[in-house]
């Protein structure tokens, strides 16, 4: 991710990837794209990022990818969510509300 002071942790892109993927199958520009859309161009995931990341999620089961033809006709590869992976972003969504509703409170309060 890369622009000022957009950094996310590593656990946040694996959550913001499981959940564009909850959408339907993608290939990786097209991850990138709808999440720097979906922000409103606040997030930009970099390559650098991104590819490390979706072989992450590949590698723990929460993703699986198949090659296809992207809508400009090169060869992609496509990421889909597994049953898996629709468990672990239940479970992350949780605990990223539970965390940012503990930072708000601080945020308030102190």
């Amino acid at each position: 991710m890369k622009h000022a002071k957009s950094d996310l942790l590593q656990g946040t892109l694996d959550l913001l990837i499981l959940r564009t993927l909850a959408s339907g199958d993608m290939h990786g520009w097209g991850i990138s794209q709808r999440l720097q859309q979906l922000s409103q161009d606040v997030l930009q995931v970099n390559q650098g990022s991104l590819y490390p990341a979706l072989y992450r999620l590949e590698q723990q089961g929460w993703i699986a990818s198949t090659w296809g033809d992207s809508e400009n006709n090169r060869r992609a590869k496509f990421y889909a969510l597994t049953r898996s992976g629709r468990k672990q972003l239940a479970e992350e969504t949780a605990n990223w509300e539970r965390i940012t509703a503990a930072v708000a409170r601080v945020l308030q309060h102190a």
